[in-house]
């Protein structure tokens, strides 16, 4: 599975519905321009409808009758409120951010009247699809939480299972990521890579096969692992790594964009719908196969 073919996938929903807060935004429309013209999604744009009328003669040159509507919203706040509730009541299936902070978002989001909350921990799911590389590789969690503790992890490994099977990896081998592979008592996360790894064995953590700690190296690298003497159907063979913290995560995936040039899409899961998060930085490509990211998770 490369990212080009979640963009196939996503074409067998062309009735999906993604509501974009805020979507006064070059990038973002030429996302939603690329995903009309590849054959999927329709879209409901919050924002100031002249500057969203002129943006969209200029970036979206073919759509039809239906697949744009424009909702005037005055300020970035009624922006994210109403395309929040638009998700909350269904007539949306994926939330997506524009032009808006990411705080302004998340305060809808966390509504507790009309948001999207569940009680699940929300967590930042990413894809990448990196060259010379054989296979998709997953990462999280690189924007929401800041250092989860054991539970926290495992919601997050939850989120990231479901979005792997999602997208066709049906037994996802999950790696707890640390600096070292063995536990030692000076580094919190290869205790909690070790207590992960027995959850799952125990049947705590479903659908998947944890096992941690694993250096970076030795969880993507058969040829590592083997040097290492790691005996695990993990080691080497990872679709998913679990980050330690935030910092680990950021710097894991901006390195895997700019050192590595790898392509990459992103959501936000554990809420009651998939929400598109992307940084206002990101190429249209990114948004684009974060969309389609996004509604292969929605119908999953």
């Amino acid at each position: 599975m490369k990212l080009q073919s979640l963009i196939t996938k996503a074409t067998q929903f062309p009735e999906a519905t993604v509501a974009v807060a805020a979507a006064e935004d070059e990038e973002v429309l030429k996302a939603v321009a690329q995903a009309l013209q590849a054959g999927f999604g329709r879209f409901i744009l919050y924002g100031d409808k002249s500057v969203l009328s002129q943006l969209i003669t200029e970036y979206v040159q073919e759509a039809g009758d239906d697949a744009i509507r424009i909702v005037h919203a005055s300020t970035n706040e009624e922006a994210a409120h109403m395309a929040v509730k638009a998700v909350h009541e269904k007539e949306a299936s994926v939330l997506m951010k524009g032009n808006v902070p990411t705080a302004t978002i998340l305060k809808a989001v966390l509504n507790k009247e009309y948001g999207l909350r569940t009680g699940r921990v929300l967590s930042h799911v990413a894809v990448f699809d990196v060259p010379h590389y054989e296979r998709p590789i997953l990462v999280t969690d690189a924007a929401m939480n800041i250092a989860p503790d054991l539970q926290q992890k495992t919601e997050i490994i939850m989120n990231a299972v479901q979005v792997a099977k999602a997208i066709g990896i049906h037994m996802p081998k999950v790696a707890p990521l640390a600096a070292v592979e063995v536990v030692n008592p000076a580094m919190p996360a290869t205790i909690d890579a070790a207590a992960l790894s027995l959850m799952n064995q125990r049947g705590q953590l479903k659908d998947c096969i944890v096992d941690g700690p694993l250096a970076l190296d030795n969880a993507i690298s058969v040829e590592s692992a083997q040097h290492k003497g790691i005996q695990s159907s993990v080691a080497g063979h990872a679709d998913i790594l679990v980050v330690p913290n935030i910092e680990t995560g950021n710097v894991l995936y901006k390195s895997l964009v700019y050192f590595a040039r790898a392509q990459v899409g992103a959501i936000i899961a554990g809420a009651r719908a998939p929400i598109v998060l992307t940084s206002r930085a990101d190429s249209a490509e990114s948004k684009l196969y974060s969309l389609a990211l996004a509604i292969c998770a929605t119908n999953k």
